[in-house]
């Protein structure tokens, strides 16, 4: 049993048999209806709990999908529905769910409840999301990348604007695919130490530029995400622009990465916040192929955690 939890707790071997496997499934099905099956029916009679604390469209469309494709089938829990760790304990609510289904994906807040249903449970869960990590939009945004460019170790990536949740986890991805990692922001909102040093432990070089032109000059990559969640009250919004305005990717910053360099975010975006319309529609964005290869990329996942 393998559980997807970080991909710095994800073997390296492992890591890229995924990205491998979800570029062969993708090919397969290429020309086919969005609808139909798999050739190969993994997943026949699995069934998969997918538990939404925080609301999602990508995660749960693209979890949900996959399982059908794959011959299998899906339990979407609310957590209004699920009260976990309200009542019974998180525990005792992965002891419950592991009688009744073979996976587990859970999108969250907080770290904890992740560790926790994973510790207890007795089937493999996945991370779809909590408050310090995003491990399954960066395998999205490596196959991605590889899908235009190649092999992204040794590249050049960098973040510009807040060192979230996606931000940490694509720290991690450079220590574990092997790609330089920049990022470009206020010091306020830099990424967790952590995920530095484990991204500089693996050799790669992981560092923070404040000046965005000169983070962004020789890069292969550029990625941002939304300044502010939508749980977020009107004043740290306010106080999260005021932060972040001399960070926005526009065709200005561009223009000092490579010539090919690609672009992006892993949406929902805030158009003309973040990132400029011109940017998001031009010729090197590839936002919604990443959107996309979230679909492929859980498919893999989920295939490795139940070892098919």
């Amino acid at each position: 049993m393998n559980h997807f939890l970080d991909i710095h707790t994800t073997d390296k071997a492992a890591l890229r048999g995924m990205i491998d496997n979800a570029r062969q499934m993708k090919e397969a099905r290429a020309g086919q209806p969005k609808a139909t099956p798999d050739q190969d029916h993994p997943l026949k009679n699995r069934m998969v709990a997918l538990i939404f604390e925080k609301p999602s469209t990508r995660t749960r469309v693209s979890f949900d999908l996959g399982v059908r494709q794959m011959g299998g089938q899906t339990m979407v829990l609310s957590g209004k529905e699920m009260q976990l760790g309200h009542g019974e304990t998180i525990a005792d609510t992965a002891r419950v769910l592991s009688r009744y289904v073979d996976l587990i994906m859970i999108r969250t807040f907080e770290e904890a409840t992740l560790q926790e249903m994973a510790e207890y449970a007795s089937v493999p869960v996945i991370n779809g999301l909590t408050n310090r990590t995003h491990p399954c939009q960066i395998m999205a945004d490596v196959l991605t990348y590889e899908e235009h460019r190649g092999p992204i170790a040794g590249r050049k990536v960098v973040w510009s604007g807040d060192g979230n949740n996606v931000c940490a986890s694509l720290i991690h991805g450079a220590g574990q695919f092997g790609f330089d990692f920049t990022f470009t922001g206020p010091q306020t909102l830099d990424p967790e130490r952590e995920a530095l040093e484990f991204a500089r432990a693996q050799g790669v070089q992981a560092v923070i530029e404040r000046d965005p032109a000169k983070a962004v000059e020789g890069a292969d990559l550029v990625v941002t995400d939304t300044w502010v969640s939508m749980h977020d009250p009107q004043s740290a919004r306010e106080r999260r622009h005021n932060q972040l305005r001399g960070y926005q990717v526009n065709e200005a910053l561009m223009a000092h990465a490579k010539p090919d360099a690609l672009f992006m975010h892993c949406l929902p975006a805030h158009r003309d916040d973040e990132v400029t319309s011109a940017v998001m529609d031009g010729p090197n964005s590839v936002i919604f192929d990443e959107a996309e290869n979230r679909l492929h990329a859980q498919k893999a996942v989920m295939r490795w955690c139940l070892g098919l």
